[in-house]
């Protein structure tokens, strides 16, 4: 089976049990679209959720390829596409990609969701970057204009989003306040950014942010939690504040305080980083960013753990576990 192509696929919406590794035949790159080689792909738990069929859209049909976010080197260029060089190293940017997930030993794309792979990184680095650092990047720089002055709650901080979040958050000059429910987080989430870090299921937080921020409130949330803590953290908002939700950790919809919401002129804003990919003019504000912001020093990769396309399942038991360790769970194809 070594020179066989396969694939894991989603074949049932239940989650680890109903992914499966099978042969398949390339696809041929149609007009407009660029095929990579994989070398690697990351999981994400945008991921997960698409396996349970609770993401905010399910693939046209199963079986499907789950996945967004990969690097390869282009083996094949269709008709119309420019600017894309044969046999160079490209990263995938994610995208509402239905029947074109990543989480194969080839992959076709629309030329659009692709972007050049950063110079001397390793193919897992260069794989590991977009997801995390574009979806904070939009939230905590352009929406809530991360500034000194500025105070930004980031929730479970140490998801590579959120961590990505401190970064950019450090990089502006806000007060950044992560949360954590362990102690033993403090010192990482300290390192990437924070000014403040918080531990704890939600007690005693809206007088922790009141303390954290001089009795001026949070102006920005980066929520990825879900229904465990806006029911405290909107106690302590800023005037017209802005809460971002992307995700549901706690795999329940927020039930919104709005009376709380009301009293703060608050917006809450369900946020997806792929609208802000199908801009041109938003995806290269992000991408400009994100290049820049690695040759400078000011961010790089961080990749936790690489494991091989056989240990699939046991890669995503590994990220859904407590770990002590963080950064990014990578598939070396």
């Amino acid at each position: 089976m070594p020179n066989s192509n396969r694939e894991w696929v989603v074949t049932e919406y239940s989650g680890l049990s109903g992914i499966k590794l099978r042969e398949y035949t390339p696809k041929q790159a149609g007009p407009g679209e660029v095929r990579l080689k994989v070398e690697a792909f990351a999981l994400n738990w945008g991921d997960m959720d698409l396996m349970q069929g609770r993401y905010s859209f399910n693939f046209s049909q199963l079986p499907a390829r789950i996945g967004c976010e990969a690097v390869g080197v282009v083996d094949q260029i269709g008709e119309g596409v420019t600017g894309i060089e044969m046999g160079e190293r490209y990263c995938t940017l994610p995208y509402f990609y239905d029947m074109k997930g990543v989480s194969g030993d080839t992959v076709t794309i629309d030329a659009r969701y692709l972007t050049k792979a950063p110079d001397g990184m390793e193919a897992t680095e260069a794989g590991s970057i977009w997801m995390q650092f574009m979806t904070a990047y939009f939230p905590i720089a352009e929406l809530a204009r991360a500034a000194p002055g500025v105070n930004i709650l980031v929730t479970a901080a140490t998801s590579t989003a959120g961590y990505s979040a401190l970064e950019i958050g450090r990089i502006r000059g806000a007060n950044m306040i992560a949360t954590s429910r362990f102690e033993y987080n403090r010192e990482y989430l300290m390192k990437g950014g924070a000014s403040h870090v918080y531990i704890g299921h939600g007690e005693g937080l809206p007088e922790a942010l009141q303390e954290f921020t001089d009795g001026a409130g949070v102006h920005a949330v980066f929520d990825s939690i879900g229904a465990g803590m806006i029911s405290q953290y909107s106690k302590a908002l800023a005037k017209d504040a802005q809460i971002f939700t992307f995700g549901t950790l706690d795999e329940k919809l927020p039930e919104l305080p709005m009376m709380e919401l009301y009293q703060a002129n608050a917006t809450f804003k369900p946020y997806s980083l792929f609208h802000y990919i199908e801009d041109a003019e938003w995806k290269k504000k992000g991408l400009d960013f994100v290049y820049q912001a690695l040759a400078s020093g000011q961010i790089q990769p961080n990749v936790d753990r690489v494991f091989s396309m056989e240990e699939f399942t046991e890669a995503w038991q590994y990220l859904r576990a407590p770990r002590k360790k963080h950064g990014k769970v990578m598939i070396r194809v």
